[in-house]
């Protein structure tokens, strides 16, 4: 196979959640051990850190994997959904997986088999993920998971460390409709005698963490009772960060992430750290860290989180889609200086956002578009919903209009933003510069 029949193949035959929603999803990990166990156990050949959570979970993910090349270890990073290219979703040292890996892998794997087992797409690439760690043999991999936790495809892991972002209701239809359903999912991936850290400690389901830990006998650590963050200021497309721990300021960080929910991905990450070292030392040091945070972009090519496209006018891009996520883009849109906000927005048709929709700034011109994936929503019907909460604007079939006519609608001192869907911001960040 050619590596453009590849991703046919990965796009067109196989179940995949981004185009046809929940109907993708596999309730077990049945496919996955038996993909696990074709390929000769990949998942067991490897040193990694595992990472749930419903937000955060990829920011923490590229942050840690930036330390970690930093402090020259071999690092694999499996992240989910990509942005432009099927091969972000698996690095080594920021390098994409090589497209020869990919034809190597289809031409000389049994596919007639792995197709009696009929996999969804997320399920046979993590399997290729965890065989490519393996067959490089990675120091040490960074692995996020894709929607869940106790049954999600990567979950089959040991890691050293496992991480636990925080929990909002987002693919609450499979997840759970509670944030106690939805943590005990999340939850699933806390394994007996491997630490567990809690990026956010949130009151009403810290038991459901704390239970999950005892019965397994893992220790549980909260990165918010032992670090602390303050934010200082941006400049030239770079944040600075106060990190303190219980006692004092420890140092100063300048990264190129924005936005105040970095705050809590950092301090999971410095928690992670030092439980790397104070466990099985690893020997991290506060330099180590420093880079890593200033590198992050340049190390592993993150982008889509709060990503300035421009300053005059003011453009910024994030892939945040849920309602915790968009509260805190909200913020950070109004801390900036602008005339007037464009705002260009579409959304998945699985996505409750009538309480997304009730949040946004009234006084923003509203561009209404959808992503080119079979799950958006229709860009006349967002018109409607939006217009119940006062939101008024154009409608726009593709997202490239949309983007041009704000910006030819904008001045200088204007901004515009892009968010809603991470396949909005996707087509954004693919269109010719």
């Amino acid at each position: 196979m050619e590596y453009y029949e590849i991703l046919d193949y990965l796009y067109n035959k196989l179940p995949v959640f981004h185009r046809i929603g929940p109907a993708a999803y596999k309730a077990n990990l049945n496919n996955t051990l038996k993909i696990n166990e074709f390929l000769n156990h990949p998942e067991k050949q490897f040193k990694s850190i595992h990472i749930a959570g419903t937000n955060g979970k990829g920011s923490t993910a590229h942050i840690l994997s930036s330390i970690l090349q930093e402090k020259g270890l071999k690092t694999g990073l499996c992240t989910s959904p990509h942005l432009k290219d099927f091969r972000e979703r698996i690095k080594i040292n920021g390098k994409m997986i090589p497209e020869k890996y990919l034809k190597d892998f289809f031409n000389e794997t049994n596919i007639k088999f792995i197709e009696t087992i009929n996999p969804s797409f997320f399920e046979l690439t993590t399997g290729i993920t965890f065989k490519y760690f393996a067959d490089q043999k990675v120091d040490i991999a960074v692995v996020e998971t894709g929607m869940g936790g106790r049954l999600d495809s990567t979950n089959t892991v040991n890691p050293l460390v496992s991480i636990i972002t925080n929990i909002g209701l987002d693919h609450s239809d499979l997840l759970g409709d509670t944030l106690e359903k939805i943590a005990f999912e999340k939850a699933g991936i806390i394994k007996p005698n491997i630490p567990v850290i809690i990026g956010q400690k949130q009151d009403l389901i810290k038991k459901v963490f704390d239970l999950k830990a005892k019965e397994n006998n893992a220790s549980i650590f909260y990165a918010d009772d032992n670090y602390s963050i303050d934010y200082i200021k941006n400049h030239d497309n770079y944040y600075y960060y106060d990190v303190y721990n219980k006692n004092n300021k420890i140092f100063q960080i300048e990264s190129p992430l924005g936005g105040s929910y970095q705050n809590h991905n950092i301090i999971t990450a410095l928690q992670c750290c030092e439980l790397l070292n104070n466990k099985y030392d690893y020997k991290i040091s506060n330099n180590h860290i420093i880079n890593g945070l200033k590198n992050v972009i340049d190390n592993t090519g993150f982008r889509g989180r709060w990503t300035i496209l421009s300053k005059k006018p003011l453009i910024v891009c994030d892939t945040g889609h849920n309602k915790e996520a968009l509260e805190i883009i909200i913020e950070n849109i109004n801390s900036c200086e602008y005339d007037k906000l464009h705002f260009i927005v579409g959304f998945m048709n699985d996505k409750k956002i009538d309480d997304i929709l009730s949040m946004l700034p009234k006084d923003a011109a509203y561009y209404f578009t959808k992503a080119n994936v079979p799950r958006s929503l229709d860009a006349n019907i967002l018109k409607e919903k939006a217009k119940k909460f006062g939101l008024k604007g154009m409608v726009f079939n593709q997202v490239n209009q949309a983007f041009d006519k704000a910006k030819e609608l904008s001045t200088k001192d204007d901004m515009i933003f892009i968010g809603g869907s991470t396949f909005v911001v996707a087509e954004v960040l693919t269109m010719p510069e």
